[in-house]
């Protein structure tokens, strides 16, 4: 049976991509307004300094045109998260970021991997998956608004921009897909109608009873179990009331 609160909105749901998105503005305007680069604190692949970033690097941004095409896609799909996976939104998130960041660091090209794309990215396929393999309307129509809103990015998992980190794109892609056929509880279950059951007997269903053999709706059942020929017997008290 399908849990109601698994689709309750609370303040959580928008409170959390709020501060997600409002941490990653406020480390760019420290930056900008005291004159520091974090940049060094993105992946770096296969060395030991560049592993930091795998926590780090979706804090950090190179200009404020990255941070702003990161910003909304962040806030929406996160936003998605908490309110149609609210049981797994924080090992979602988490999980994924690690592994994201740590499939970069080992396939990434010798170059300083920075931003939230790959988080987004990982959001991305990991509500797209799940809905489909969930099986439940709710997220399966989840699932086709997301892909096309954002199905576009798929094409940025390729090389065809050496400015832009490819490879953190493709590890959030993976990451989220390895999530979504791995978390299977506390993900909302579809309703099983009556007719879906094993136990189901179309012979003894009222709906389909109304039914002819031929297709033919009938309004009004005969009655069983009526005999053709009834006696009906009155039985009459004498009135013992005197009338004078």
């Amino acid at each position: 049976m399908e849990q109601r609160d698994h689709f309750k909105f609370d303040i959580g749901t928008i409170l959390y991509p709020l501060v997600f998105v409002l941490t990653i503005w406020i480390v760019f305007w420290f930056e900008a307004r005291f004159g520091f680069n974090f940049h060094g604190f993105g992946v770096n692949p296969r060395s030991i300094v560049g592993l930091r970033g795998v926590i780090f690097s979706p804090l950090i941004h190179s200009d404020i045109t990255h941070l702003w095409h990161n910003t909304l896609p962040l806030l929406i799909l996160s936003t998605a998260l908490f309110y149609f996976y609210k049981p797994n939104a924080w090992k979602v998130l988490f999980i994924g970021l690690v592994l994201t960041g740590f499939l970069t660091w080992l396939f990434g090209r010798p170059a300083n991997h920075i931003g939230a794309s790959g988080v987004i990215y990982m959001l991305f396929s990991f509500l797209f998956f799940k809905g489909i393999v969930a099986k439940h309307f709710r997220l399966i129509a989840l699932s086709f608004v997301v892909v096309f809103i954002y199905g576009s990015m798929v094409w940025y998992v390729l090389p065809i921009d050496p400015k832009i980190s490819w490879e953190g794109h493709l590890s959030g892609m993976i990451s989220g897909t390895i999530l979504a056929f791995l978390i299977r509880r506390g993900v909302a279950i579809p309703k099983i109608y009556t007719w879906e059951s094993t136990d189901y007997n179309p012979e003894e269903d009222e709906f389909l009873k109304h039914f002819d053999e031929n297709g033919n709706f009938i309004e009004q059942l005969p009655e069983e179990n009526l005999s053709e020929d009834v006696e009906v017997v009155y039985e009459y008290k004498e009135d013992k009331v005197k009338k004078e």
